[in-house]
């Protein structure tokens, strides 16, 4: 990993390509974001570098995240997060990263929470079949149905599609083009959609698995 920021879902739009051909992107406000610590081998094992993101008012942080900034004379802000990235010499405490940390045709990957759906069945949450509608079907139609084996295991096995909580998780969407960047906004055009709703906090890297 080269390149990471932290920003926010501003929503989906379109625009057009030199060919005039419609092309379906997500508009993400990313930072200013800032170096805020800086994790090395001696002290601490790994070399990595926490960014933070998003303003916040001094009075409604707490006394650690204060004393955390304040070690380093830096603005408090809301969000925190960490990156190994290749050359972590590059970057000093209190560097700003801009969208211009990135190019128009890089491919990246991003990191959100999906959308909550709240408690779902096993037709909604992982697409399975209804039963039969008619010929004595009952009121079973959405029902999961048998949930297994007989006398072994005698027990129900992790990993069972059942009704529960539908996401809010961690979703990571790969290969998304760079289709626009404007450094004076702070926002990046990606082609195609990201996970997680309108003011969902995400982060961009270096793509892991280039297409």
């Amino acid at each position: 990993m080269k390149k990471c920021i932290i920003g926010t879902k501003v929503g989906m739009t379109q625009i057009f390509d030199e060919k005039g051909k419609v092309v379906p992107v997500t508009v993400i406000a990313a930072g200013p974001c800032v170096v805020v610590q800086k994790k090395t081998t001696e002290n601490d094992g790994y070399e990595a570098v926490q960014i933070g993101y998003g303003d916040i008012a001094e009075k409604n942080a707490n006394k650690p995240r204060k004393g955390h900034f304040a070690k380093n004379d830096l603005p408090v802000k809301r969000h925190l997060k960490e990156f190994r990235l290749d050359d972590c010499s590059a970057l000093s405490v209190g560097d700003i990263i801009k969208p211009d940390a990135f190019e128009i045709g890089d491919v990246v990957d991003v990191h959100g929470t999906s959308k909550g759906k709240g408690y779902a069945g096993n037709i909604k949450r992982f697409g399975g079949r209804t039963q039969k509608s008619s010929h004595g079907g009952g009121p079973i139609h959405r029902h999961p149905g048998s949930l297994g084996s007989s006398s072994t295991p005698s027990r129900v096995m992790k990993g069972k599609k059942l009704p529960g909580h539908m996401g809010a998780e961690a979703v990571t969407v790969q290969n998304l083009d760079v289709v626009k960047i404007d450094v004076e906004n702070n926002l990046i055009a990606l082609r195609g959609a990201i996970p997680g709703p309108k003011g969902g906090i995400v982060t961009i890297t270096d793509s892991v698995k280039k297409a």
